[in-house]
């Protein structure tokens, strides 16, 4: 075979690959229609498992035979029709996302948070350009999906102006932003959200575990260093030579209208200005938990572990976030009163509808699954047959972050895929003696570092679009071929840190947070 006709292979055999993950995305109905599908076969599987006496044994000291309790009868109806609401209002990643994205709206609508991804790309040396734009991709996470829209754009266009390939700026923002969706140096939106789906997961064993936004920091700090020496090396050493010189011609628009404003003096200043009260905000809540004598340490144990500081951190998201926000606003005179700042916050709320809706169905879902007991009667027996096989060292993470990295291809949505696997194998793993805190660490990893490479991905079509500026011809294909090396480095690098990080060096993955449960 010529080189030629082994190359042509390739792509043929790549390009049914793609092919075939878009087809099996399409099958998918769309993540709402999805869960209350769930919601509804639960019932009537409930009714078929209760007829038919599936059951399983507590392990635990003293625990009786856990049966199906089936919602497919007078009860089980009943219940079902008068839970709808407090299911959906009860649903606790609800109200922990809207307080901490009232606050991020606030320094969106302010221009905050574009002016200081702006600050840290553009005025980094061009030799660390690269780091500088995954880094921030990265970074941006805590303020959602603000980096898809504002840095994914910014950074082809710096890359241009810097007479580099444009689809690698893009590339390695988007590497940022999406495949690293996960870590980041300060707590973001989706932690509380994450972490509320946890603790319905971990109810299921134990009524009263409670995992915080906080579960993972540690762990994703580190991850932040990791993912931007991968991105930076990936970018420069793989998809920036294999992309080669960028000719103008292919592109679909006409680059010289294309500039990259520079921070204003105003700008400047108004970004000082917030990181000044960032600053002493930093200072004032290190005072409330850091001295023996903080007022928001544990009441009864003056530990950090369980502190209202911990269990509050979702008020501190939203007031670290509004108020430089407010002073940024206030110093650009973009804020020049309280009716700017309440607009702020009306908009951040008007974009959720979506997500509400998601959440409404999402709950019932998680509710009736509990209700039925399949959550514990699954977890006994997948942990009883992870048992028999001896799979129940930590070998065990690397099946469920392939398995979670799998699933992602196919369901995009963070939340969404947490939702529908968490009530199995967070009590599944905790049965064998893992930490809900370390099972959604691992979960986190799996659901980032495919994201970049599915056109499941809720903004992968934006991206594609940003993409078809600077070369009119690509394609799907295009882009997750670009993109391919990034997920690959990702996941390698990224599981291996795991591994070291929480059990070579047996180091917690967030604040107070143990590695191993032991069952009550």
């Amino acid at each position: 075979m010529t080189q030629a006709n082994s190359t042509t292979a390739k792509r043929g055999a790549f390009t049914r690959f793609l092919d075939t993950v878009e087809w099996l995305g399409n099958l998918l109905p769309h993540p709402i229609t999805l869960f209350a599908l769930f919601a509804v076969a639960i019932i009537f599987l409930s009714g078929l498992a209760s007829y038919l006496g599936l059951s399983a044994q507590d392990p635990r000291p003293g625990g009786e035979v856990i049966e199906v309790v089936s919602l497919l009868n007078a009860e089980g109806l009943q219940r079902v029709v008068t839970g709808l609401v407090t299911n959906f209002t009860g649903f606790t990643p609800l109200g922990t996302v809207l307080v901490a994205l009232l606050g991020v709206g606030i320094a969106e609508r302010s221009g905050l948070l574009s002016a200081a991804m702006r600050g840290l790309v553009m005025n980094a040396h061009p030799r660390v350009v690269t780091l500088a734009v995954v880094f921030a991709g990265v970074i941006s996470n805590t303020a959602s999906e603000l980096g898809y829209v504002v840095l994914v754009p910014l950074a082809a266009m710096i890359f241009h102006s810097l007479g580099r390939h444009p689809l690698a700026g893009l590339a390695a923002a988007f590497s940022g932003v999406s495949a690293g969706y996960s870590a980041n140096l300060l707590i973001g939106t989706v932690d509380p959200l994450l972490a509320g789906i946890t603790t319905k997961a971990a109810n299921l064993i134990d009524p009263e575990y409670y995992v915080g936004p906080e579960a993972n920091w540690w762990f994703m700090i580190i991850s932040t260093f990791l993912i931007a020496a991968m991105g930076t090396f990936v970018t420069e050493k793989i998809v920036e030579p294999k992309l080669g010189k960028y000719n103008p011609d292919e592109a679909s628009i006409d680059l010289s209208d294309q500039k990259v404003e520079a921070l204003t003096p105003v700008e400047k200043k108004g970004l000082k200005g917030a990181g000044l009260s960032f600053l002493l905000l930093g200072i004032l809540l290190a005072l409330t938990i850091v001295p023996e004598w903080g007022i928001l340490r544990h009441p009864e144990t003056g530990a950090v572990a369980g502190s209202p500081f911990l269990r509050g951190i979702v008020a501190f998201i939203f007031i670290t976030f509004a108020i430089p926000g407010y002073v940024y606003g206030r110093i650009t005179k973009v804020m020049r009163s309280d009716r700017d700042v309440i607009d702020a916050m009306s908009d951040s709320m008007s974009t959720l509808g979506m997500y509400i809706v998601l959440v409404f169905f999402a709950a019932q879902f998680v509710a009736f699954f509990g209700w039925t007991n399949f959550g514990s009667i699954f977890a006994i027996k997948g942990a009883q047959f992870l048992q028999e096989v001896g799979l129940t060292g930590p070998s065990v993470f690397l099946l469920f972050i392939l398995m979670c990295a799998f699933v992602n291809l196919m369901l995009g949505s963070a939340s969404a895929q947490w939702a529908i696997t968490a009530p199995i194998f967070v009590p599944m793993l905790m049965l064998i003696g893992y930490a809900p805190e370390v099972i959604q660490a691992a979960y986190r990893i799996g659901d980032s570092v495919t994201n970049i490479i599915t056109p499941m991905m809720s903004y992968f079509g934006l991206i594609l679009a940003v993409a078809a500026r600077y070369k009119k011809d690509v394609g799907i294909g295009t882009l997750i071929a670009t993109m391919l090396p990034y997920s690959i480095f990702f996941l390698v690098g990224w599981t291996i840190l795991f591994f070291i990080w929480v059990f070579a060096l047996d180091m917690p993955v967030g604040v107070a947070t143990p590695t191993f449960y032991t069952p009550s």
